[in-house]
């Protein structure tokens, strides 16, 4: 489906029965085109170490009342092999960036989590060199998630002090190019984004030709220089949002992202009946969960990793949607071959 920006913006202020039918409409596209499949992807948060200072992260380089730790590669293993059990079929190993998780420490821990489990190995850790990505894509990866948050470079620049909006879009380019499946996003209601610019935002990210397509709602920490920001819209537009991704995406793969729980309660359910169709628990040992906090009143901190998975598991059963069995790999890839 094309939209024009005019189209999406009407979209993106419907109400009443347009409401109900653009939310209807999404779910129809899912289920047409990715199924009723539901791919769990278990969130491995590994390091919350960073050397960037991102204005809203609640793991920035500059906030010291904060616990670090890192995993080591037993816990890892053991978390993937719990994650086989719970039916996830997906590891997204996720951290800050952080100097001693190396080309080589990371291209070892892919080649174990191989060898020792039939996980897919998303990886989440900030922006690296090319001949690193190469090197880990040969070592087993088999996909990269880093988000854009925002392709205005003015409000890229005052969320992202320290990185370049060029150089992320580059290696996001360089993820296809060298072929890693690539997830991306943005952010909603970062601050300075407009109702118009969130529309421009949401044709811009559909033109990447992404395969996963990661979208949450701003929430800043509030130890962060954008602690006293408030999100400029109401939490119907985040869910509009997604739906709107979904008619001009509809092979992408779309998670259902945690922070959509932190506003408003089966925030994640509601997703799923609205164009979503992955589903990313957190599988990170519960002794670490409250250290990696990216933003206040996270769901989950204070479950285990079997407690977190039976619910996901029942929140997926009570909407009459199915678990996905296989590792759920991008339909674009395949379609690419």
């Amino acid at each position: 489906m094309n939209l024009t920006e005019k189209e999406v913006l009407s979209l993106l202020k419907a109400e009443g029965k347009e409401l109900a039918a653009l939310y209807k409409q999404a779910d129809q596209v899912r289920q047409e085109n990715v199924g009723d499949e539901v791919y769990l992807r278990g969130i491995l948060e590994v390091s919350n170490y960073c050397k960037k200072s991102c204005n809203y992260c609640g793991i920035r380089s500059k906030i010291k009342n904060i616990t670090r730790y890192r995993m080591d590669t037993t816990e890892i293993i053991q978390a993937c092999k719990d994650m086989e059990r719970n039916k996830m079929t997906t590891v997204v190993i996720q951290g800050g960036e952080d100097a001693k998780l190396s080309k080589e420490y990371i291209g070892e821990l892919i080649r174990k989590i191989k060898k020792e489990t039939k996980l897919a190995i998303t990886l989440s850790l900030g922006d690296q060199p090319k001949d690193t990505l190469i090197h880990w894509k040969n070592c087993g990866a088999d996909r990269y998630l880093i988000r854009y948050e925002s392709s205005d470079p003015d409000l890229f620049a005052k969320a992202h002090p320290d990185d370049d909006l060029t150089t992320r879009l580059t290696f996001i380019k360089t993820l296809q190019e060298i072929g890693i499946q690539a997830g991306s996003g943005f952010l909603i209601g970062i601050p300075g984004q407009t109702i118009e610019g969130l529309a421009k935002e949401i044709l811009f990210c559909s033109s990447l030709n992404l395969d996963m397509i990661g979208i949450g709602p701003f929430i800043p920490h509030p130890d962060t220089p954008f602690g006293i920001e408030s999100n400029p819209f109401d939490k119907e537009v985040f869910f509009k949002v997604i739906s709107i991704m979904r008619l001009l995406n509809p092979k992408a793969h779309i998670p259902s992202t945690t922070a959509f729980d932190a506003i408003q309660p089966n925030g994640r359910n509601l997703l799923l009946q609205r164009g979503a169709n992955v589903f990313m628990p957190n599988a990170t040992p519960q002794k670490y969960r409250k250290f990696y906090q990216l933003y206040p009143n996270k769901p989950c901190i204070d479950e285990s990793g079997d407690d977190c998975a039976k619910c996901v598991q029942g929140r997926i059963v009570s909407i009459g949607r199915k678990i996905g069995t296989d590792q759920g790999h991008s339909l674009l890839a395949k379609e690419k071959k």
